[in-house]
């Protein structure tokens, strides 16, 4: 970290009257959110909580990924980010009906943002997205309706025809940019379950605003029920279940950079929308905040290397024990650029962790979802992030993007959408060649009674083991590594660890305790704690998916099916 920054961070970790501590033992410090000075220089976001751990991690929530260093104390293992495979039967959904086009005849049917979600109450796949409108508003150039779309395993969709414009499957005619559709699974009013946080156009003055609507199945919206004040367009929202608030992604424009992002957040999400306006650095704001410009280590354009890189978007959704961050990383180049040469501006998409939901942590900056610049390909440029994403379906995680083709249309047009496909967990692992390595945690307490760890050692000579230690590095008896029953030969997302005498770690419960894996020829993704044999996290499940809670945490289903 840089040591002009040292300061900005003494005052956030000091400053901790009356915070708010998160589940895993993270203590939000005062004020909150945070308020750091608008940079005039590009820099990576701080993240205190990596500087000044808590001194001892609950991990009673969710799979404990390695995004970070947050869970180490010592290792000699390679950490390695992983990328996800494309679908090959890309895109999954792409414009086909009259209705997508505007007026220009440019076609488009992809999330701009929205939302795909797995509706477990429904057992169904769901989609929102832009679309072009021109044929139901001739008077304007590019006016875009939000559209809707189901599947029933999240491949082949379809366009679902209903009664907002019969014959369509328009859900929405609100002149709109971006949106915003969250399942809200802790919603106690069903009425109220989804989530439609729109960008529209004011009908008087033409200016951005957030709509906030509601609807209990996402089919048929109410009217707004909350509206903010003049905003720019590319903004979103999301639901952080750590600290039980709601928060508005904001595009911003800053001294580094016009695409800069800001953040406000409040409990109450009618509320967030009607505290919500364009932001000035230059006045102290009791809501709004600066949250981040892109830093010195974004992706640049090796044929516009003059441009200089920007965050385009940055969507959020929790996942297990985190906050999974996507930024659309623009590169270049400008508007009139694309125009001029034809072709689509570069938009990547990379991932960024958090673990209080403010402070994201990039473990690299290379592109998590690619775009395909060749011809032809439905992703040739800017490729944009989906809310809900990702899904969680048996040892997979569902991604969706929408891409850009080229098209001599309208150069900014012609989207589509695409799936992507990771491992369960699969953002990042701790990797040990052929000689074996060694990863020990810092003191961790729990409340589980069975250890389950997400790992590959498949390769000839692979293995894992797991070591119990107290606070002070000592090898509890009975659940050394000589005790331990070893991993060997294996690939599974889930898998539980047993000692000799011991199948479970009950008597531990509440005990600060450290945790020493071993590893050979393989990659250790994840580790949890569960207080069932069939491995449930108690994690936050993202988007959902199939055979998963209604609830939105992984825990374990009735016998009867029911959540």
């Amino acid at each position: 970290m840089k040591t002009k920054f040292s300061g900005i961070l003494l005052f956030f970790l000091v400053a901790t009257a009356s915070a708010q501590t998160l589940s895993n033992g993270i203590q939000l410090p005062e004020p909150w959110p945070p308020q750091y000075p608008v940079p005039a220089e590009r820099h990576e976001m701080p993240v205190p909580y990596l500087l000044h751990k808590p001194r001892v991690m609950p991990v009673n929530n969710g799979r404990q990924l390695f995004v970070d260093d947050f869970l180490i104390s010592q290792t000699n293992l390679r950490r390695v980010c992983h990328t996800p495979d494309f679908y090959r039967g890309n895109p999954v959904l792409e414009p086909t009906e009259k209705w997508e086009n505007t007026t220009e005849g440019a076609p488009y049917a992809a999330p701009f943002s929205d939302g795909i979600w797995y509706d477990e109450k429904e057992n169904i796949y769901k989609m929102w997205y832009l679309a072009g409108a021109g044929t139901m508003h001739k008077e304007s150039n590019q006016t875009f309706y939000t559209c809707y779309a189901e599947s029933k395993d999240g491949k082949k969709w379809t366009k679902v025809k209903l009664d907002v414009v019969p014959g369509t499957n328009i859900v929405d005619t609100c002149m709109r940019d971006a949106a915003t559709v969250w399942l809200d699974r802790f919603e106690k009013d069903p009425r109220k379950r989804w989530k439609f946080f729109n960008i529209e156009r004011s009908s008087s003055d033409k200016r951005w605003q957030v709509v906030l609507k509601y609807s209990s199945d996402g089919r048929k919206w109410s009217r707004g029920v909350a509206q903010s004040g003049d905003i720019y367009d590319r903004s979103t929202a999301f639901y952080n279940p750590f600290t039980h608030r709601w928060a508005l992604s904001l595009r911003y424009a800053t001294p580094v950079s016009g695409r800069s992002r800001a953040y406000i957040e409040n409990a109450d999400p009618e509320t967030l929308v009607s505290l919500t306006h364009r932001f000035r650095y230059d006045i102290a704001d009791r809501n709004m905040r600066f949250w981040f410009a892109p830093d010195d280590k974004e992706l640049r354009h090796e044929k516009y290397p003059e441009v200089d890189p920007g965050i385009y978007n940055f969507d959020v959704i929790p996942y297990e024990s985190i906050m999974l961050g996507q930024y659309a990383a623009w590169a270049g180049p400008e508007n009139n650029v694309c125009k001029r040469d034809g072709i689509q501006k570069r938009n990547v998409i990379s991932l960024g962790y958090s673990r209080d939901g403010f402070h994201f942590y990039r473990p690299t900056h290379e592109a998590f979802m690619n775009v395909n610049e060749t011809e032809g390909a439905w992703n040739w440029g800017n490729m944009q992030s989906a809310n809900g994403t990702p899904l969680i379906v048996g040892d997979s995680l569902y991604f969706y993007a929408s891409g850009r083709r080229l098209n001599k249309i309208m150069w900014d047009s012609y989207t589509s959408t695409g799936l992507v496909m990771l491992r369960r967990d699969g953002f990042v692992s701790m990797r040990a060649g052929r000689k074996e390595g060694f990863l020990t945690t810092e003191p961790l307490t729990f409340d589980g009674k069975y250890l389950f760890v997400n790992v590959d050692v498949r390769r000839k000579g692979g293995l894992l083991a797991v070591e119990l230690l107290d606070i002070d590095g000592h090898v509890i008896p009975g659940y050394g590594r000589k005790d331990c029953h070893v991993l060997r030969g294996m690939d599974k997302t889930k898998l539980r660890v047993t000692w000799k005498k011991h199948g479970e770690v009950t008597t531990l419960a509440g005990k600060a305790v450290r945790m020493k894996f071993y590893l050979a020829r393989g990659d250790l993704y994840a580790f949890w704690l569960s207080p069932w044999e069939s491995g449930e996290s108690r994690g936050f499940t993202a988007g959902g998916g199939p055979g998963l809670n209604a609830g939105g945490v992984d825990v374990k289903l009735l016998v009867s099916g029911k959540n």
